[in-house]
């Protein structure tokens, strides 16, 4: 089947019209390019707007205090209530299957008063009272420094990490930070490492200007007592924190006497149905993108499929003198469909080249910029892709040369023979 010369008659049969040929090859080879080029965009776009979320536990929900809206055990609705350390025990201690219980306490922030003096320079930047499990929670690079550990929990100490962006609006350049201090809200902070965010969700530059100071030490600097104003809460790994989410809110319900239907009092966000949403988009935007490419595909296809028609027509004569010479039905189906295969799969992978050179330029210019803050990164395909490119090529050139394969064994040896 595969004999030298059964390959050259099929070269000779596609290359006596070139012109025809490379038209309807064209038609395969935009199909599989645009299937590519789709694919890769789309994971360029999900590449980037993951990165957005730099690194950030997606299994984390937030929680915080809202007004009471309705009465509940002689208690007003619109009264306020605080969330407080024993809760955060009492989460951890009731509730299986979290990794972390964060609590936060926060003050100050973009658009508010100065609130961090350094010498002559001032600044207006979010001070967060954090434990050490946050930057697992929220993570960051250490530029300089370490970050906050238990000792420094335990024993309250007044020390501080700043982001980048406060290090370039309260020192020189080429300043040394690190034994360096800072007043917050006129208590005295020493400086004992600098960060930088990861990603670009929210306002990147804002993120960069944030302030991390152990809990203890803010509650006590700044009258807070046992308040924590927020909690961030990871569930385990393998234990979506959706599920646990309701168990939470009913813990806090009940300590802090809320009604059981009050769905408003506990303010909450749930980042993991948010990034499942986000996965979900993408999931539709894959299978769009194979959609349309099928399609466009499809249309190539069909005119592979046409021209194989004609070529049967034209190659009557040539069929009737091999079907009297008692060539098979197989054997001239097989070589109808071979020429409608090989046809197909040249000018598929034509198109995937075309599409990887494509893209690989595309990289090649992002390589060269910044795209921590852009939507779009890194556009590719994987192997799998390309397995399933090919798969397509195969099976769409069997389906293009059948019908004329089927065509071409139906012509009688004398009717052929007579054909002009």
């Amino acid at each position: 089947m595969f004999s030298r010369d059964r390959w050259s008659e099929i070269i000779e049969a596609l290359s006596s019209n070139w012109f025809r040929t490379v038209m309807t090859a064209f038609g395969v080879l935009w199909g599989i390019f645009i299937l590519v080029i789709l694919l890769a965009a789309g994971k360029g776009l999900e590449n980037g707007v993951k990165q957005g979320f730099g690194g950030v536990a997606t299994n984390t929900m937030f929680m915080w205090t809202q007004t009471v809206s309705k009465p509940y055990k002689g208690l007003p609705k619109g009264r306020r209530y605080n969330f407080k350390t024993d809760d955060v025990i009492a989460i951890k201690d009731q509730v299986p299957g979290l990794r972390f219980v964060s609590p936060r306490n926060q003050l100050g922030g973009f658009g508010g008063a100065n609130n961090v003096v350094r010498g002559l320079k001032t600044g207006a930047f979010n001070v967060y009272g954090d434990y050490p499990e946050v930057i697992q929670q929220e993570p960051m690079d250490i530029t300089s420094g370490r970050f906050i550990n238990y000792s420094d929990i335990k024993d309250k100490r007044k020390v501080a990490i700043i982001g980048e962006g406060v290090r370039t609006a309260l020192y020189e350049k080429g300043e040394e930070i690190l034994g360096s201090y800072i007043k917050i809200n006129g208590v005295n902070f020493m400086v004992i490492g600098s960060y930088k965010k990861k990603g670009n969700n929210g306002n990147p530059e804002e993120a960069q200007k944030q302030i991390f100071v152990p809990f203890t030490s803010f509650s006590q600097a700044f009258n807070r007592g046992d308040t924590v104003g927020w909690m961030a809460i990871t569930a385990q790994d393998g234990t979506p924190i959706t599920n646990l989410k309701g168990r939470i809110i009913d813990l806090m319900q009940e300590r802090h006497t809320i009604h059981p239907e009050d769905d408003s009092a506990v303010g909450n966000f749930d980042l993991f149905q948010e990034f499942n949403k986000i996965n979900g988009l993408f999931i539709a935007l894959r299978a769009v993108a194979y959609f349309v490419g099928i399609l466009v595909l499809l249309s190539g296809i069909i005119g592979i499929s046409n021209i194989m028609l004609i070529v049967v027509k034209e190659r009557t004569n040539e069929i009737g003198i091999r079907r009297a010479l008692g060539a098979s039905p197989w054997s001239i189906r097989g070589q109808i469909l071979m020429e409608s295969i090989f046809l197909t799969i040249i000018s598929g992978m034509a198109g995937i080249i075309l599409a990887t050179l494509v893209i690989a330029l595309i990289n090649m210019q992002l390589s060269g910029m910044d795209t921590s803050e852009m939507m779009f990164a890194n556009p590719s395909v994987n192997i799998g892709v390309v397995i399933v490119a090919l798969t397509i090529l195969i099976i769409s050139g069997l389906l293009a040369g059948l019908i004329p394969a089927q065509n071409a064994i139906k012509v009688k040896p004398v009717d052929a023979l007579r054909t002009e």
